[in-house]
């Protein structure tokens, strides 16, 4: 590896990401340890540098050229107290809304905290005073680490420049030698721009989210986590403009109360698809428009990281736009409507009928699913949604129970939400959340969860001592981590169970009995059917349900198998 080809495409490339977001202003403080960045914005044609050796000074003369001209302004300074001189600026900026992008030269890893000179703690040095703060990677010859940059310097700008406006601080460790190759190309960059707006988008930017999305010859409309009371009517409008198949995450709640019309776009088993390798090879879309976080599904997720589709727009509100994949072309700041109101009228392609066709056969394949197949929690998810009543909510557990809502949840006409905490995927606190939702929404509610995640949060059920609730809670009892069965680690047998199936030996009849909670406990899909349409009696019901981990794995791996033989 050449080390001075690899510094060079790295602060090329940070150069590259500011010209390319319009950012052409740089105010740079002299210092030895920022050397490569100050080269390459010197030697940029479309970068203007201005020079000032004092840094507090440095940071005032950015400030007032970004208060003049409304854009963002970088500043790049060495390592050590240079970076504190610029902190009154920075206090200025962030109190006054003023954008600057600020870049601090740093020591290598290994260099910090063992006595270096110009070394001090740069990591979040200006706390709550910047809108944004990262530590960047070391130059490295590594596609992942120059996606990371690519989305990370995006995000910054964004953030920049979002209201509020204000400071954001990007440190950059840099090891020696410091120079580089100023005849060495501009590097390529994975990430395109922003296009920025609100409730509505200003007419340039509609015109070139038409132009991109008319262009398609394969399209797909991602479906993630959406806010409640989307517009559904509107979504499904845009989708039928367009004729593109909708992958539905559970989360996004497209799944219910679809519209007859477009019914056959609307595609819940991807999922299950995707683990097919010659159909995801057969269904690589050229133009990708995602509403909402990444959806649930890994397989989703390793089929978008491997085809890389040309365009891929994603519509998120925040200037930190979610793109843990790294295949975000397009980020479209703005509210999910103002992209729907946008109206591209094509017909049905082929490509969308090879995703409907093979939802067809995925569809009927857990429409006569085996519940009769014991231990397997497919079959209990599958028999729940069933029995789910029409203007009812579902919170799911984050482990096992998510994934069987993603297999298992088919379309409906009913009224039926679901919900389940993905910002960090945690099992604790469910039990609470569950109950705070059907406080907020006064519908009957449904629980599936583990007995783990169950054990978590067990003082949940606090709050039912307090308050009128109206909820049935089934508990996926499988003695253990039910989701490490699916994982490598199940294949080595030593420690397995006690590092990870971690059986408990717990039952709940008892905390049932101590919330005077409606009780009962079943070890099969057809006594879990009974026990479903018994009256709810009391406020709270409690179904525990016994599964077995091995034959829940071989249930699912079963159904997933004969999903691929229908499609071949």
């Amino acid at each position: 590896m050449d080390r001075r080809v690899v510094l060079t495409a790295y602060v090329k490339r940070l150069t590259s990401l500011l010209v390319h977001a319009g950012i052409n202003r740089a105010v740079i403080s002299p210092g030895s340890r920022s050397t490569p960045l100050a080269y390459a914005f010197a030697s940029s044609d479309q970068m203007e540098t201005h020079l000032q050796i004092d840094e507090r000074s440095a940071a005032y003369y950015a400030l007032g050229l970004a208060k003049a001209s409304g854009e963002p302004v970088v500043l790049l300074c060495t390592s050590g107290t240079a970076v504190s001189n610029y902190h009154p600026a920075i206090t200025e900026a962030y109190y006054a809304r003023i954008p600057l992008i600020i870049l601090t030269a740093d020591r290598p890893h290994e260099l910090r905290e063992v006595g270096a000179p110009q070394a001090i703690d740069q990591i979040n040095i200006y706390g709550k005073h910047v809108k944004f703060s990262v530590d960047f990677p070391l130059p490295e010859e590594n596609p992942d680490m120059e996606v990371f940059l690519d989305r990370h310097m995006n995000r910054a700008i964004s953030a920049a420049r979002t209201a509020p406006k204000g400071p954001v601080h990007i440190n950059v460790p840099l090891r020696e030698p410091l120079l580089i190759d100023f005849e060495q190309e501009e590097p390529e960059l994975t990430y395109h721009h922003q296009i920025k707006g609100s409730s509505s988008l200003p007419k340039e930017s509609v015109d070139e989210i038409y132009m991109l999305l008319s262009e398609a010859k394969k399209g797909m409309i991602i479906a993630g986590e959406l806010p409640t009371g989307l517009n559904k009517e509107l979504f499904w409008r845009f989708a039928k403009s367009l004729q593109w198949p909708v992958l539905c995450d559970p989360l996004s709640n497209l799944r219910s109360e679809v519209p007859r019309d477009c019914w056959e776009l609307c595609i819940e088993h991807y999922d299950a698809l995707l683990k097919s390798a010659s159909f995801a090879a057969q269904a690589v879309p050229d133009t990708v428009i995602r509403f909402g976080a990444q959806p649930i599904s890994k397989p989703l997720s390793l089929y978008l990281k491997n085809s890389r589709p040309a365009t891929y727009l994603a519509v998120d509100e925040s200037p930190f736009f979610r793109d843990s994949i790294g295949v975000v072309t397009h980020h479209i700041q703005a509210a999910p409507e103002a992209v729907l109101a946008i109206q591209v009228d094509k017909e049905a392609t082929e490509y969308t009928r090879k995703w409907t066709t093979a939802n067809h056969i995925a569809d009927s394949l857990v429409e006569t699913y085996d519940t009769a197949t014991p231990g397997d929690e497919g079959a209990i998810a599958k028999l729940l949604f069933e029995h789910l009543p029409d203007g009812s909510d579902l919170f799911s557990g984050s482990s096992m129970p998510i994934r069987d809502v993603d297999t298992f949840f088919r379309k409906t006409g009913k009224d039926i939400s679901i919900f389940s905490n993905r910002g960090t995927n945690g099992i604790d606190g469910v039990v609470s959340s569950a109950f705070g939702m059907q406080a907020a929404r006064k519908r009957p509610a449904y629980l599936l969860i583990g007995d783990l995640s169950f054990l978590h949060d067990q003082n949940g059920l606090l709050v039912s001592r307090f308050h009128e609730y109206d909820m049935t809670i089934i508990i996926v009892n499988n003695d253990g981590g039910g989701i490490f069965s699916y994982l490598p680690q199940a294949s080595v047998d030593n420690h397995f169970e006690e590092l990870f199936g971690t059986p408990t030996g717990l039952t709940f009849e008892h905390i049932a009995s101590m919330y005077d909670a409606q009780y009962a406990a079943v070890s099969s899909a057809e006594a879990f059917k009974i026990e479903l349409e018994k009256a709810k009696v009391k406020p709270i019901r409690i179904i525990e349900v016994f599964t077995d981990r091995k034959a829940n794995v071989e249930a699912h791996r079963a159904y997933w198998s004969s999903v691929q033989k229908g499609l071949d």
